[in-house]
């Protein structure tokens, strides 16, 4: 039986979103659990399941863990550990709020939702800093490449995605200069051009992905999201494994050489999950690297 990747991993940014993360309820039974999943049409709604669910189901998937917090300089990531993360995507934002209440009632005997967050895409896929978002994202079959598993066996087609939740101050970004804004990010905000002479700390200098051994190459799938209290950007990569990630964060924090990313000047995580984004069969979840009995 064929297998394929989730068609929204790759797919354009949409227009609106809701992403939910939930637990798993501790009396849920495991193949149960599957079965209501694999019983799901999700279209092209992005699933994925997080090292809990998998052990839950006594399944194997070889590079699926939870995120390590890190302790940098003055700055740290969290560990949130996920059991099953949606990604909820459309063009209208009330199909997004009907599809989200729809998703949340079938998947209730099993899962408990524990956060939730609506963002939708800004001046064509910048961040709410105003930069844009993703610049250096590859495209096209190198994308493919860079975020789906294309090795023969259960995870085929499958892929792994780094989840995290950003808090923007955007009063701290405001009372920036202009220039102070441009070297914090290391790209122009007019043009999007990268700044020669950026200093060290500038994001793009921490995260350039040619520039680690081996490559650090992510498709960047990032939304901007708010609510009354706050707002700021949900980050989302897809890969083939998290190492790539895990790459950049560590010299974003300025575990590789005490340089701390500027970017946290004005922004932090407040949430981290790492999660495996099962193949699809016949447009259902192909759950078979999951044993469950």
């Amino acid at each position: 039986m064929s297998t394929h990747p989730q068609p929204g991993i790759l797919a354009d940014v949409p227009p609106f979103a809701r992403y939910l993360w939930f637990d798993l309820r501790p009396s849920a039974n495991a193949r149960a659990a599957r079965a209501l999943l694999e019983g799901l049409a999700f279209g092209d709604h992005v699933v994925g399941l997080g090292p809990a669910f998998v052990s839950h189901c006594r399944g194997q998937v070889d590079g699926l863990r939870e995120p390590e917090t890190l302790q940098g300089v003055g700055v740290s990531t969290p560990s949130t550990p996920t059991a099953l993360w949606l990604w909820l995507r459309g063009e209208d934002p009330g199909d997004v709020l009907h599809a989200s209440r729809s998703f949340e009632a079938a998947l209730a005997p099993a899962f408990e939702l524990f956060d939730l967050a609506e963002a939708f895409r800004h001046r064509e896929g910048r961040d709410l800093s105003g930069y844009v978002d993703g610049t250096e994202n590859p495209t096209g079959e190198k994308a493919r490449a860079t975020a789906i598993i294309e090795a023969e066996g259960a995870t085929q087609g499958s892929s792994f995605v780094s989840v995290q939740r950003w808090r923007h101050d955007l009063e701290a970004l405001g009372r920036m200069a202009p220039d102070e804004r441009d070297h914090v990010i290391g790209r122009r905000l007019a043009d999007d051009v990268e700044i020669d002479g950026a200093p060290a700390s500038a994001h793009v200098k921490r995260t350039a992905q040619e520039d680690f051994d081996p490559e650090a190459f992510l498709v960047r799938r990032s939304m901007p999201w708010s609510d009354p209290s706050a707002e700021g950007l949900i980050f989302v990569a897809f890969a083939t494994s998290f190492d790539p990630f895990e790459a950049q964060l560590r010299r974003m924090v300025g575990l590789d050489d005490g340089i701390v990313d500027a970017l946290f000047r004005f922004t932090r995580p407040e949430s981290s999950a790492y999660l495996w984004c099962p193949p699809l069969s016949n447009d259902r979840l192909d759950l078979s690297a999951l044993a469950s009995d």
